[in-house]
């Protein structure tokens, strides 16, 4: 699908209605060869169609609540959205009573006119970054569909939503790269923000300490526009910065090490391309990354913090939870306080630390996820999961623990596996990270 910016100029110019949008949404997840039903969890045929016919009308009379009034958006199963079950792709919670209310999020985005197509698809309780649910099925990327492939996590369902043009945009979390992941095994692209810019007030959560709540779409741009939004923001243009005003580093800590040998020739022909554009790219120790494995050895934030939300219903259900999932957060149980004191001191003490090592740099960069998005048959040992999933999320989860922006775009040659560029940013530089990552991926862009 278009982009927003795209689709909103052809609903200003009466080439499209917002329920023609809505119906291609409709006829791509009912595509037999598609994956509109591992994708999405429900499908709002009656309430989504009434929300585009009222946007249209509006829209006739001049009264639309703004330019993306219409636009087609899919919601991981993890926002509250009023009159709907949030289940967070468990079997645990799918009986639960409909939200009353929605989430500040939701709220704003329905404010703003966008359409709810449906509930996407996610890893349960979103603690993993491969994009496997047991219970509802592994939605597989464009890449090699026929071989099948693993989506990324958390946000399984609403990358492929993007991908398959069964929705404009999605609605995703990032507690250690929930948005970036998929964004980058889907060949979208996706947004972390500052964590504390956008309210979390009806999503449910992993890791308050790390979750933050951020748009998956097809530009830098259309991340701009829904993240604004998102975070109650008056919308504005995302100009690009100059590119002989962009300073980028690569981290020799940590980040780079085991990339896979085609995520490491699209990484380097894309550095080459922004090197010769004018960027200046400096190679950098950040030997604070160092210390991340030692510190989150017990588990991190997110095992603490979950086990503490899910403490009482792992007691009652704990055979209703995906093994994987549910074994994982029960580890929270065996952190100490001390440790958990421990782990927030040396955070803090690393957030200061990596502030000086990248303040003279607009951001620094990195592969998304190191490999290639592997086959979701190769992910049936345990083994083999668990460390492919430490593997997905080590680069992204950097961005979480040292509370940044961060941005996912991809970088690789049409027809080749897809790999992401990711661009990290400093606390609450949201604004300029976006402004950069345009002028980064419209340079991408252009060379492949």
């Amino acid at each position: 699908m278009e982009s927003l910016v795209k689709l909103s100029n052809d609903l200003a110019t009466e080439r499209t209605t917002a329920r023609a949008l809505l119906e291609q949404c409709f006829e791509n997840i009912a595509n037999p060869a598609g994956e509109g039903e591992r994708a999405f969890l429900s499908v709002n045929h009656d309430k989504a169609r009434a929300q585009a016919d009222a946007m249209d009308s509006l829209r006739k009379r001049g009264l639309q609540p703004s330019a993306w009034a219409g636009i087609p958006i899919s919601v991981k199963d993890l926002y509250d959205v009023r009159g709907e079950v949030t289940s967070a792709g468990s079997l645990v919670l799918k009986d639960n009573p409909p939200a009353v209310v929605d989430a500040p999020t939701i709220a704003r985005l329905r404010a703003a006119g966008l359409v709810f197509v449906g509930r996407t698809n996610m890893v349960e309780f979103a603690y993993a970054g491969i994009g496997m649910n047991p219970h509802f099925g592994t939605p597989r990327i464009p890449f090699d569909r026929q071989t099948g492939r693993i989506p990324g996590g958390s946000t399984s369902g609403g990358a492929v939503s993007v991908a398959d043009g069964m929705a404009a945009a999605a609605l995703g979390s990032d507690t250690g790269g929930s948005c970036r992941i998929p964004a980058a095994f889907c060949g979208i692209t996706g947004y972390k923000p500052t964590a504390s810019r956008v309210p979390l007030t009806g999503l449910t959560p992993l890791s308050f300490s790390l979750d933050s709540a951020g748009p998956l779409s097809n530009s830098v741009d259309c991340c701009a526009v829904l993240d604004a939004v998102m975070a109650g923001e008056p919308a504005r243009e995302n100009a690009p910065v100059n590119p002989a005003h962009i300073h980028l580093a690569i981290p020799q800590t940590l980040m780079m090490d085991g990339v896979d040998a085609e995520v490491g020739a699209a990484f380097e022909a894309a550095v080459g391309r922004l090197s010769d554009a004018g960027i200046t790219i400096e190679k950098i120790p950040f030997d604070e990354l160092a210390e991340l494995p030692h510190i989150n050895r017990f588990g991190g934030f997110a095992a603490s913090e979950s086990y503490a939300w899910h403490k009482q219903m792992l007691a009652d259900h704990m055979d209703a939870y995906d093994p994987r999932v549910g074994g994982r957060i029960i580890k929270g149980a065996q952190q100490t306080a001390a440790d958990y004191i421990e782990l927030c001191q040396q955070r803090q003490r690393i957030i200061r630390q990596a502030a000086q090592t990248t303040a003279r740099f607009d951001a620094f960069i990195a592969p998304t996820v190191a490999i290639v998005p592997p086959t979701i048959a190769s992910l049936a040992d345990d083994e083999a999961y668990f460390s492919t999933n430490m593997m997905t999320l080590r680069n992204t989860s950097v961005g979480n623990f040292l509370d940044r922006c961060s941005i996912s775009l991809p970088c690789h040659e049409a027809e080749a596996a897809p790999v992401g560029f990711m661009l990290t940013g400093r606390h609450g530089d949201d604004h300029h990270l976006l402004r950069v990552a345009k002028t980064v991926e419209t340079l991408i862009r252009a060379a492949l």
